[in-house]
C-alpha cells in the first residue's frame, strides 16, 4: 500500500533554504516506488517559491500564503501547517532541524498523537523497514530507530544528507486559505536578527570558528576575512561568547548550534568536551593553537601549532591566490 510523505519547506529571504531540499531527499529515503511526495510552503508572498520546487519530482505543492505568516509564528505556523495535514493526509512529516523545525514538530506531534523523531542524519531501509540513525551521548554514539505506527513526524539534521536532484518533475500546486486561529497567546512585534556574515551557519559548508584565543571581538575580524574568501561562516566557542567577543547566536557546542560542515577550521579553542558535542561530526577538522597540548587536537584531521594572529591571515592570502 503506498504511502505519502509530507515535507514542510523552510525559506528566508524569499529563497529556499539547503535543508529543505535535504528534507526532500530524507522522504525519498523513506520512501517506495509508488509513494507520493508532497511539499508544504507556508508564509508571506511566496508564490515564487514553487519555482524553485518545480524541478523536485512532487506530486503536490501545498501554498498558504497569508500577511500573518509573513514572520514565523509558532501557534500560526502550527495552525497552518494542520491545515495542509488535513488535506494532504500524510503518513509522515519530515522538516529541518532548525530553530523553527524543532518548535514545530513537537506541537504538531502532539496535535496528531504522533511519534517523533528528532536529528536525524541518516536514513535506511532495512527488512522493508525505515531505519532512522540519530546521534546521542553528543555525537559519541548513534541509534538507530522505527516507527511501529503513522502518522510519524521526522527532523533531519542540515548538512547530513545530500540535497534531492533536480529530476524535471512538475507537481500541481494547490492553495490553501489561512484560516486564522480564534486566539494566539502570542504576538510577535519586532524580529531581531544577531548574525554575522552572509551564509547561515547551521547549512555553511566551511566554518570558521573563534575561542578564548580570539583575545577580542577585533580578533574575530581575520577569522571573518577567512570566512568571506571561503564563502564559509563563522562560529564561536562558549568562552568567546561569554567574554563578550562575538554574540551568542555565534555559538557552537552542547548549548549552542550544533554544525556538521565539510570544514571546520577551530582557531584557539582548547576543544573542551562541550563545544566538541557541537562540531565533532564535521568531514573535515582542522586546529589552530598555540598549545600543542590542546585537546582540540585530538580530534583534528589536521593540526596546526601556531599563533593563530600569524596562521589565519596566511591561509587567507594563499587561499586567496588559489581561488584567484
Amino acid at each position: 500500500m503506498s504511502k505519502t510523505i509530507l515535507v514542510v519547506a523552510e525559506h528566508r529571504d524569499g529563497a529556499l533554504r539547503q535543508v529543505t531540499y535535504e528534507a526532500i531527499q530524507a522522504a525519498a529515503l523513506s520512501s517506495a516506488e509508488n509513494d507520493q511526495l508532497h511539499v508544504a510552503v507556508i508564509g508571506h508572498q511566496i508564490e515564487g517559491l514553487t519555482e524553485s520546487l518545480s524541478s523536485i519530482d512532487a506530486e503536490k505543492i501545498y501554498l498558504i500564503d497569508h500577511s500573518d505568516l509573513q514572520q514565523y509564528h509558532p501557534e500560526a505556523y502550527a495552525a497552518a501547517l494542520k491545515q495542509v495535514i488535513d488535506a494532504s493526509n500524510p503518513d509522515g512529516i519530515i522538516l529541518g532541524h532548525t530553530a523553527i523545525g524543532r518548535d514545530l514538530a513537537p506541537m504538531i506531534s502532539a496535535k496528531l498523537d504522533a511519534g517523533q523523531i528528532s536529528d536525524v542524519t541518516n536514513i535506511e531501509n532495512v527488512d522493508d523497514q525505515v531505519v532512522f540513525i540519530r546521534p546521542i551521548y553528543a555525537g559519541k554514539a548513534f541509534e538507530k530507530k522505527v516507527f511501529q505506527s503513522s502518522p510519524w513526524v521526522v527532523t533531519v539534521r542540515p548538512n547530513n544528507i545530500s540535497a534531492a536532484d533536480s529530476s524535471g518533475g512538475k507537481a500541481e500546486v494547490e492553495n490553501i486559505e489561512y484560516a486564522k486561529p480564534a486566539s494566539l497567546r502570542t504576538v510577535i512585534q519586532n524580529v531581531v536578527r544577531k548574525t554575522s556574515g552572509k551564509v547561515d551557519l547551521s547549512e555553511a559548508k566551511i566554518v570558521v570558528s573563534g575561542g578564548r584565543g580570539v583575545k577580542s571581538a577585533d580578533g574575530f575580524k581575520p577569522l571573518q576575512e577567512l570566512a568571506d574568501v571561503l564563502g564559509g561562516a563563522v562560529g564561536a566557542s562558549r568562552g568567546a561568547c561569554d567574554a563578550d567577543y562575538c554574540d551568542y547566536s555565534l555559538q557552537i557546542g552542547q548549548t549552542g548550534k550544533v554544525v556538521t560542515p565539510e570544514v571546520y577550521i577551530a582557531c584557539g579553542i582548547s576543544g573542551a568536551i562541550q563545544h566538541v558535542a557541537g562540531m565533532s561530526q564535521s568531514k573535515i577538522i582542522v586546529a589552530i593553537n598555540k598549545d600543542p597540548e590542546a585537546p582540540i587536537f585530538k580530534i583534528a584531521d589536521y593540526g596546526i601549532v601556531g599563533d593563530l594572529f600569524e596562521v589565519v591571515p596566511l591561509l587567507t592570502q594563499e587561499f586567496k591566490k588559489v581561488l584567484g
